[in-house]
């Protein structure tokens, strides 16, 4: 019998079409619908981004108006997602709060437009759910981060830009322009990826013609994971835990000697490293210079060159972007669910993607476990069991 080629993690395995976003292996740069998301994070506001993923060219003018229009028209959050969020316990992951908040929305805009049999919805439903997602996600991050600080939510404006609004809405202070970019940029970068593993979850999902809501909501839960969206957290527990440039080497030969994962470093698809690093390495630097804090510099430069020196394996975006969110103000448990706000916008065209072409994902499995056995030296014991337990309840 001839072995199965098991791909464990489905590692090398193309399952299908995209034209979306994609690697490019000459350039080793990331295409958003062919542009590098290098250029796009240089040039064009996350709105005009989104656009781009969910309808394949940048909007003109026109379009972009109307697509702000209609965000921030959709930015506030309903008092009742808001009342269930307050009830998730402020010692939860802020991941448990986006993902119920999600849950909580999705069953009110689907409440009454029929049976399971209906619920995938048509492309022009789910490009308003997508769009309405994409500005109200900002607001429910914003707003756990300051319910964990005991502070009262900042309403939306809509004078202010995605970017610039969704610092107001944290902080309650229009950033400066310096912030305002870098953030945009970081956005940018996050908002999609192919198919990594919660873009397929939501991919997975939506082939059994599920809802939009039903595949976001389990993208959320698959970037919690510490592999994947968590991964930005812990670059800053690792910044934590080193404290200065100083203590990098001791650090990493204790870190090493022990086998620890180094978060923020390495990726399944860059060999050369992770197109995306230099242009928020780039963000980061003018963060440093506007917060003066030369040291976060010392620190990421040092464990760079050390750890890139001894192991040959190269930052990730997560790298760079963890630390930027920290100069910028942001908890460290806030970072994924920062992730969460960018990335809907690859998940929802991916959905959009997958429904416009779909076909039911069920792949094999070679099985391993016991041949062939039967339940009949069981019964007797079973029925043992049950006398049994009559018998103890004739006793008490």
């Amino acid at each position: 019998m001839t072995e199965p080629d098991i791909k464990k993690g489905l590692a090398g395995v193309v399952v299908d079409y995209t034209a979306i976003s994609k690697v490019n292996p000459e350039t080793n740069s990331l295409l958003y619908r062919g542009y590098p998301v290098q250029e796009l994070a240089a040039t064009q506001p996350f709105e005009a981004v989104a656009y781009l993923l969910w309808n394949g060219e940048l909007p003109d003018a026109e379009q972009l108006a109307q697509l702000r229009l209609t965000e921030r028209a959709h930015r506030a959050i309903p008092d009742d997602v808001r009342t269930t969020i307050d009830l998730v316990p402020l010692d939860a992951h802020p991941m448990d709060e986006v993902r119920t908040a999600v849950s909580l929305i999705g069953a009110r805009d689907l409440a009454g437009t029929g049976s399971v049999l209906d619920a995938s919805g048509s492309a022009e439903q789910n490009l308003e759910r997508s769009i309405r997602l994409f500005a109200v996600l900002p607001a429910i991050v914003a707003y756990g981060q300051r319910r964990r600080r005991g502070l009262p939510p900042v309403a939306p404006r809509d004078d202010l830009d995605y970017a610039a609004n969704f610092l107001w809405m944290t902080f309650g202070e229009e950033a400066d322009e310096v912030v305002v970019d870098a953030f945009n940029r970081s956005m940018i970068l996050y908002g999609e990826h192919s198919f990594n593993a919660s873009t397929f979850t939501a991919r997975v999902i939506t082939s059994t013609l599920s809802d939009l809501y039903s595949a976001v909501v389990g993208a959320i839960g698959a970037l919690k994971g510490p592999l994947h969206g968590g991964a930005n957290e812990a670059v800053l527990h690792i910044f934590d835990e080193i404290g200065t440039a100083d203590n990098v080497g001791p650090w990493l030969d204790q870190a090493l000697a022990e086998k620890r994962k180094i978060m923020g470093f390495g990726h399944r698809v860059y060999k050369r490293g992770d197109s995306r690093v230099p242009t928020m390495k780039a963000a980061l630097d003018t963060l440093v210079e506007h917060y003066d804090r030369p040291d976060v510099a010392a620190l990421y430069d040092t464990l760079e060159s050390e750890f890139v020196a001894r192991k040959g394996i190269y930052p990730n975006l997560d790298y760079p972007s963890g630390p930027a969110y920290n100069l910028i103000g942001f908890d460290t448990e806030t970072f994924t669910p920062l992730f969460v706000a960018a990335r809907v916008t690859g998940w929802t065209a991916h959905i959009m993607e997958q429904l416009a072409s779909n076909a039911l994902i069920r792949p094999l499995s070679e099985y391993n476990g016991p041949d062939e056995r039967h339940i009949d030296g069981y019964v007797a014991d079973t029925a043992a069991l049950a006398v049994a337990d009559r018998a103890e309840e004739a006793a008490g």
